[in-house]
């Protein structure tokens, strides 16, 4: 099977995988890696604009992982991940699509 891009984690998408539990973060980067393959809304969705979202459910938890695409790379497509949060209402917080874009700002810098 041929992946249908890469994933590269920033500092803060670390940082948050880093920050929760061991095997809800191996299972959000289990889904990351699924989505890479296939073409699943429901673990991988476009939010507004340019950011998007890998989700995973996990012990009654909604994690998010919000993302943007870098398609200037010489090599294959690429997606990066900006930061994570643990999604707590129906919608996704202002404040974190806010982060998300100012970070993908700064990396096209």
């Amino acid at each position: 099977m041929i992946s249908l891009f890469e994933v590269e984690f920033l500092d803060d998408a670390i940082n948050f995988l880093d920050s929760i539990d061991s095997k809800a973060a191996r299972k959000i980067i289990y889904n990351i890696d699924k989505a890479s393959y296939t073409h699943d809304p429901g673990l991988f969705k476009k939010l507004s604009g340019e950011i998007w979202e890998f989700r995973t459910r996990f012990s009654n938890k909604q994690y998010r992982m919000l993302a943007f695409w870098d398609r200037t790379k010489d090599k294959k497509t690429l997606v990066i991940c900006s930061h994570g949060f643990i999604k707590k209402s129906r919608k996704v917080p202002d404040k974190e699509l806010s982060k998300a874009q100012q970070i993908r700002m700064e990396y096209f810098k």
